[in-house]
């Protein structure tokens, strides 16, 4: 019985977190131009930036005014840079 019920939430759990990923997979990743006009409403997340010293892509996920979510890709310099 305890094998089943954990079978069950098991399976349960990964179609949510399917369904999670499916809808991430539908939103469309938008490149960021400095001209470009953004209507972010609420960020959702933001990628981290890795430990290097070199421009590296990150990712926002937002949604804008009318509440569509967004996902969109910039550049940012690495964390990794020192003064010293």
């Amino acid at each position: 019985m305890k094998a089943l019920l954990v079978l069950v939430l098991g399976s349960l759990c990964g179609a949510a977190m399917a369904g999670e990923a499916n809808n991430a997979e539908q939103i469309p990743v938008e490149q960021y131009s400095y001209s470009q006009h953004l209507d972010i409403a609420r960020v959702i997340s933001m990628s981290e930036v890795p430990n290097v010293c070199e421009v590296v892509p990150a990712r926002m996920t937002y949604e804008d005014s009318k509440g569509q979510k967004h996902i969109l890709e910039y550049r940012v310099m690495g964390n990794g840079c020192s003064n010293g």
